[in-house]
């Protein structure tokens, strides 16, 4: 049987928006804390020979920040300001009477040199360590949509086409190869038929299938319950503030009655194709079993007494130096965390992971499903970031994987599944997310009600102005700087960071910040004052650095 692990690494566009507590640090502590431990991981697994195939997506969000000499500048500052944190911490906590956690004060300072060694080997540059890795053959980069934008809920088809086609024009030119795979941003769906905005006639709408086949990507993701093979997991728990993008628990099963007996599996990829696709797409489905044992802090491995503590952290610093200690200790009860206990009980529970996939794998062959796959994602920040031990853990079921006396389960990418095993069988998606509730409410409800009747009118003027400034020269930069503006604006994390209830404020305006500077750009498109917008796009292209051939995607999008 099959096993694909899904990543899905995404944050918002945070370089030159400040640094702490809510900006660019966001950016280096994912780096600092995932993207660089699961980078030493899997080269360790290149090196040694065991296969690693995962499944890895990086948003062009994401990705254009990662390929940033700004990022690269920033995380100078940011490796230089936690070693200075660990060179005051030892006297100062021996002062304070904590002279317990002391001896980890050096396993931080190690910890840190040896990533800020590896930055500096791959020359600052994440996105090309990848992307040799994927070059090697030994894992697969999938894209998404540019800005993480929440694309059932988009006004116009132009949008989502934009959010797709820059996707993949961007996979492409950051990541060499176009990609085949569409992670959909918080797996969200919507179905052909008739829709529009509120107080808006509404028309018949191209399924989200379509337009992912129209960019031409051959699969996506999707949740157990959106295929009617199983309920929503769970909703959101408390996000710790400064991880809104790292929420571990929002799939965290809190009652008996989700556990609805199943009518479809989820076990097999589906052909999904909507009347006016080129090509049918297939989509995997998350297995709720496996994704249970990760994502849940209190039913899964991350709630185990020896794991590093995510909310106890000491400031000035930022070191976290306490280890959970049990499911209802408080902060002020926490002990020393054990770097090698805990090492220990992650390989534990990589052993036990193991074993859980081949028992279902047991269950698949006695059903007699030939083509069947255990399909497991999760957003790549979870591993290193809230899950402090979670790279080890996945590179040492990995090699629990290969080392099995009789291995009943064998790991791909998701590329290669469905090229060994195209899905036969059709199937019909309902509508809906992975977020609280399986439905469009994490992004639209009361406090987040006030964004999308502002976000439908700006799409409005802005794909009314295009076609002209497209064709003009001087307009030219003007419209392609609006374009960014309004794909910022589309990301879906805004209403996501209001609706946890965190940082409320920092969403609110960076929100109404890049609305307003796009309505101001596509205001003197429409009034032909080009001169002063000229500038101004100048101004904000500093500022908000990315996507560099989005005409051409506009273009696109205007042509269907």
């Amino acid at each position: 049987m099959d096993f694909v692990l899904a990543l899905h690494s995404h944050l918002p566009y945070v370089l030159n928006h400040g640094r702490w507590p809510h900006g660019s640090d966001w950016l280096c502590e994912a780096a600092l804390d995932t993207y660089l431990p699961l980078l030493e991981r899997l080269e360790e697994l290149s090196a040694e020979g065991t296969p690693a195939p995962v499944t890895i997506g990086f948003t062009p969000v994401l990705a254009n920040q990662l390929a940033s000499p700004a990022f690269a500048r920033e995380m100078d500052a940011f490796f230089a300001q936690r070693l200075a944190a660990c060179d005051e911490a030892s006297a100062e906590l021996a002062a304070t009477g904590e002279s317990g956690v002391v001896p980890l004060v050096a396993f931080w300072k190690s910890r840190l040199n040896r990533l800020q060694a590896l930055f500096r080997t791959i020359d600052a540059d994440l996105v090309s360590a990848f992307r040799r890795l994927q070059e090697r053959g030994r894992l697969e980069i999938i894209g998404s949509a540019a800005t993480h934008g929440y694309l059932p809920l988009l006004a116009r088809d132009e949008s989502i086409r934009l959010q797709l086609v820059v996707g993949r024009e961007e996979h492409r030119r950051l990541f060499g190869a176009a990609p085949a795979g569409c992670w959909l941003p918080e797996c969200a769906y919507r179905p052909r038929g008739k829709w529009a905005p509120p107080g808006q006639k509404g028309r018949v709408r191209p399924g989200t299938e379509e337009y992912v086949a129209a960019a031409g990507f051959r699969y996506f993701f999707t949740d157990a319950h959106l295929a009617r093979a199983g309920s929503p997991l769970g909703e959101y728990a408390d996000v710790p503030l400064g991880a809104e993008r790292f929420d571990a628990e929002r799939h965290d099963p809190t009652s008996p009655a989700r556990a609805a007996k199943t009518a479809r599996s989820p076990y097999r990829a589906y052909r999904v194709s909507g009347r006016g696709a080129r090509a049918p797409v297939a989509t995997l489905v998350r297995d709720p079993r496996s994704s249970t044992q990760i994502w849940s802090r209190h039913h899964g491995y991350p709630g185990d007494e020896w794991y590093l503590e995510f909310h106890k952290i000491r400031w000035p610093g930022g070191l976290k130096l306490w280890r959970v200690s049990g499911a209802n200790v408080d902060l002020g009860a926490k002990r020393p965390y054990e770097p090698a206990a805990a090492l220990d009980r992650a390989r534990g529970h990589a052993s036990h992971f193991a074993q859980l996939l081949e028992s279902i794998a047991v269950e698949q062959r006695a059903d007699g499903t030939g083509d069947a796959v255990i399909v497991a994602p999760f957003d790549t920040e979870l591993f290193g970031h809230w899950w402090f031990e979670g790279a080890d853990f996945l590179a040492a079921a990995y090699r629990e994987l290969r080392g099995r006396p009789q291995p009943r389960v064998c790991a791909v990418t998701g590329s290669q599944h469905l090229t060994s095993h195209p899905p036969r069988v059709g199937l019909r998606l309902a509508e809906g997310s992975w977020g609280a509730n399986g439905d469009h409410s994490m992004w639209l409800n009361e406090r987040t009600a006030w964004t999308w009747p502002r976000l439908w009118g700006l799409e409005d003027a802005f794909w009314d102005v295009a076609p002209a400034a497209l064709a003009s020269s001087a307009a030219r930069p003007v419209l392609a700087q609006a374009a960014r503006e309004l794909l910022l604006a589309q990301a879906s994390d805004w209403q996501f960071i209001i609706s946890t209830g965190a940082v409320v404020d920092y969403a609110e305006r960076r929100f109404t910040l890049h609305c307003d500077d796009a309505e101001r750009l596509i205001k003197a498109l429409s009034g032909g004052a080009l001169e002063g917008a000229g500038r101004m796009s100048d101004e904000l292209a500093r500022r908000d650095d990315l996507f560099p051939n989005v005409l051409a995607q506009v273009a696109e999008a205007l042509g269907g």
